[in-house]
């Protein structure tokens, strides 16, 4: 009842196509050869049919002839005949005469010649299947694209709930940010690159390119949200020298940013100054960060994830039609990005 109600795999649909042949050639025999024997005929008929196509379709196909190792696929295809054909014919008449021979019949001999007759007749079994294997790899494909096709709707009505949630908190930010904007403008102005940002990571950094302004605008908002962290006033130069239509990967310029606060900035100083360069050169785009080094006390634990898995990402995208430096001394911190532009 459970393959009715559901779809059946490959491996029950083969069941299913043995225990149906088993069935035919049980009811075409039993006209002349009764139940019992032919009961016993469709058990041996079908072990001999399943032994040859098996015996091609997942042993001699897949390791002689898909390695082009002909010669050998030939001969050994030949040797499963044989084997198999002996066998049958040696178990059908053994137990012919052993259990159904009637008391009228002479016992029947088992000669070479009679054994060679069963191989021969293998051979038409032997081309079915090659018509059975395209079944099978029809069938699997067929059940993959299926399942292909709900994950994509599962993932789609995923998208659709994820959606849900962020959008409710980009309204509730907008609702702050009109109320806040009465009362204190700058904390207006914060809420709204922070609901900028947000927007970004939902709507912008998924997709495989992104317009270059939308990039600018996302790290200048991080930056002025870094900026409330610190205490004193930063020195902040921003070059911009591109064409506004170009697109870009996102998130690529980010990591550089992101280390400037994290490893160079001293909240305590009055001395912090973070120079960023975004220029097009040709048919490339130069992306360089320089900070002043601080004396810290030595943080414990690894760091540098961040430049380590941004290689990883370049490579897969330009392979090694890219360039990335860092330069560190005992005054200056440099980051240094060329990527092509399509």
């Amino acid at each position: 009842m459970q393959l009715l109600k559901s779809k059946a795999t490959i491996n029950q649909l083969q069941w299913l196509v043995w225990v149906s042949v088993s069935i035919i050639i049980f009811l075409s025999l039993i006209p002349m050869d009764g139940l019992h024997w032919s009961a016993m005929l469709a058990a041996i008929y079908t072990a001999y049919y399943v032994a040859i196509i098996y015996g091609n379709i997942l042993f001699l196909y897949p390791r002689f002839y898909l390695t082009k190792k002909y010669v050998w696929y030939v001969l050994l295809a030949v040797l499963l005949l044989l084997l198999t054909g002996m066998a049958r014919g040696y178990i059908t008449t053994i137990i012919y005469n052993k259990y159904f021979i009637k008391p009228s019949e002479h016992i029947e001999s088992i000669t070479f010649l009679h054994l060679l007759q069963y191989s021969v007749a293998g051979i038409l079994i032997f081309a079915l299947s090659f018509i059975f294997r395209i079944a099978i790899a029809y069938f699997t494909l067929k059940q993959q694209t299926e399942e292909i096709i709900v994950q994509k709707s599962q993932a789609e009505l995923n998208l659709l709930k994820s959606q849900v949630q962020p959008h409710f908190l980009f309204n509730t930010l907008n609702n702050i940010y009109y109320e806040a904007y009465r009362e204190a403008p700058r904390t207006a102005a914060l809420i709204e690159r922070l609901s900028d940002i947000m927007r970004y990571f939902v709507d912008e950094s998924p997709l495989d390119e992104v317009a270059i302004t939308t990039e600018v605008k996302f790290i200048e908002n991080y930056i002025e949200l870094e900026k409330i962290r610190i205490r004193h006033e930063i020195q902040i130069s921003f070059k911009k020298e591109f064409n506004a239509d170009l697109r870009i990967p996102p998130m690529l310029m980010m990591t550089f940013v992101e280390n400037i606060f994290k490893h160079g900035i001293d909240k305590s100083s009055l001395d912090n100054c973070i120079r960023i360069s975004l220029v097009q050169q040709d048919n490339y785009l130069l992306f360089e960060t320089s900070n002043r080094v601080h004396a810290k006390p030595k943080q414990n634990g690894n760091s540098g994830f961040g430049i380590v898995n941004l290689r990883k990402r370049l490579t897969l995208l330009y392979q090694t039609n890219y360039e990335l430096d860092i330069n560190k001394n005992e005054q200056s911190y440099t980051a240094f990005l060329k990527i092509p532009l399509a």
